[in-house]
């Protein structure tokens, strides 16, 4: 199979402004697919901003509002697959909201929806409802891609339920905050090497309200190192996944299946 290649949109964008974030995205989405990206993948929280305390619950829709109407005429005119974060108000139980991920494929069409399982801090919790669904996978050009966000890849036992689930590409919108340059500088990498996987990680960047968030996003290869990562600023970077260098990887490095499960039942 082809490499896919991979935009990953390090950006904070505007705070609370909805309509200039999409604009924002879709300038990306034109400069991705003018460098021959297949996928686009924006931050966490991206279409409202992190740091806006109520006006999460203001600016939150539903799956299927108008901006993810928006994101999929994004990714239809420009012709490639968009991921992206946002605040998600549940039409089901009222009041409820979620930090939700949403990957589009290039026809604009859902390929797959994710809440943010494992909140961080104090403001997500006041603010979202955990999900329930660890798990969440869909297929692109050829792969098996799993959707996470940010604190859920710190978890190693998350990812690697996506690994034994059989992803092979893992993408992770993310709002990570100084001082934990740890997490994309050794973390990331690491995931990826002990599970087999590319890893994408998607980071805004910059001050908003208390928090600094840091950049530093960044594409891991299997083999443990970056195929791709920006600075601290406001940056669109690129790094292909190669279904070939990934299977040979697997080949060398049989972590899933020298496992003995049997050992680990401390961990549930």
């Amino acid at each position: 199979m082809p490499a896919l290649r991979i935009a990953l949109l390090q950006s904070s964008g505007q705070l609370g402004d909805v309509a200039a974030n999409l604009k924002i995205l879709d300038e990306a989405a034109g400069r991705a697919a003018a460098a021959g990206a297949g996928l686009l993948l924006a931050p966490e929280l991206f279409l409202t901003g992190y740091a806006i305390g109520p006006d999460l619950a203001r600016l939150a829709e539903p799956s299927d509002g108008p901006s993810a109407r928006a994101v999929a005429d994004i990714a239809a005119r420009h012709g490639l697959a968009v991921g992206y974060g946002y605040p998600e108000r549940d039409t089901e139980r009222h009041g409820v909201l979620y930090n939700s991920a949403q990957l589009l494929g290039a026809d604009g069409t859902v390929l797959a929806h994710y809440r943010k399982t494992h909140l961080f801090g104090d403001f997500e919790a006041k603010w979202f409802t955990p999900g329930e669904d660890g798990v969440v996978q869909t297929e692109l050009g050829g792969l098996t891609v799993g959707l996470m966000i940010c604190y859920d890849v710190e978890f190693p036992e998350n990812v690697r339920a996506q690994a034994l689930a059989g992803t092979d590409l893992l993408l992770v919108p993310t709002a990570l905050m100084h001082p934990a340059e740890i997490v994309p500088e050794s973390v990331v990498p690491v995931r990826a090497f002990e599970n087999q996987i590319y890893l994408a990680y998607a980071n805004r960047t910059g001050p908003e309200g208390d928090f600094e968030f840091v950049g530093l996003s960044t594409l891991a290869g299997p083999d443990g190192t970056a195929r791709a990562r920006a600075g601290r600023g406001e940056d669109l970077v690129f790094g292909d996944v190669d279904p070939d260098f990934l299977a040979a990887s697997r080949k060398d490095n049989p972590y899933l299946r020298d496992r003995r499960p049997g050992l680990y039942g401390s961990l549930v």
